[in-house]
């Protein structure tokens, strides 16, 4: 059984939150994954900041154990996912920023280049984008075009330009999304977002086994 939260502060930050969230229109599974934010951002305002499509994590809780790749913007989003998923579903994790090809078109990031070339290789993965609003704004408009199908994006950039505008971008979309309203994110929110999702799926599936 995976040790998701062997260590008792764990449990006592959850306790704290539980206390002093107070009054939330969340589904359990959504708050499970807004309370797994806050505790790593001690920030209690991403629990009208998170937001999540109807089918959002039932899309998510059903890909994961499909062993489905998870193609993440930068190194530090994957770090961050990669030892809860090692000890589930052992989904490929794929930073996509280190599949950048050598040259870059004008005016492209390099994270947005990666995150395209992972797109053509991976068009039903789950998509976790925490640093990068030019990989997240050039993924939606591959979705817009019909050309890649993700089991679910995750939008969590974080800065000043383009952020607020790639994250409307995806609430747009007509597919499976959680995002992060405003300016806030980063690659521990991203990366929170998906242990929650993990965890509620191998929850489910040791549930209904």
């Amino acid at each position: 059984m995976p040790s998701f939260e062997d260590h008792p502060i764990v449990y006592q930050s959850f306790a704290v939150i539980d206390q002093e969230i107070g009054a939330y229109d969340l589904t359990p599974e959504a708050y499970a994954v807004v309370r797994r934010v806050i505790h790593a951002t001690a920030d209690f305002e991403f629990k009208d900041l998170l937001h999540f499509s109807e089918d959002a994590i039932a899309a998510a809780t059903k890909a994961l154990p499909t062993g489905c790749p998870i193609v993440t913007d930068v190194g530090m989003v994957a770090q961050g996912i990669r030892r809860i998923v090692g000890e589930t579903f052992k989904n490929p994790v794929i930073a996509a920023i280190e599949q950048a090809p050598d040259q870059v078109l004008p005016g492209q990031t390099r994270t947005e280049a990666g995150v395209l070339r992972c797109a053509q290789q991976y068009p039903q993965a789950l998509f976790v984008i925490g640093n990068a609003p030019t990989a997240l704004l050039a993924l939606c408009r591959q979705v817009a075009q019909g050309t890649v199908h993700p089991s679910l994006i995750v939008g969590a950039p974080v800065g000043f330009i383009n952020v607020s505008e790639s994250k409307q971008a995806l609430g747009d979309l007509a597919i499976p999304r959680i995002w992060v309203a405003g300016r806030k994110g980063g690659s521990g929110v991203a990366a929170a977002i998906v242990n929650a999702l993990v965890i509620l799926a191998w929850e489910r599936g040791v549930g209904s086994g």
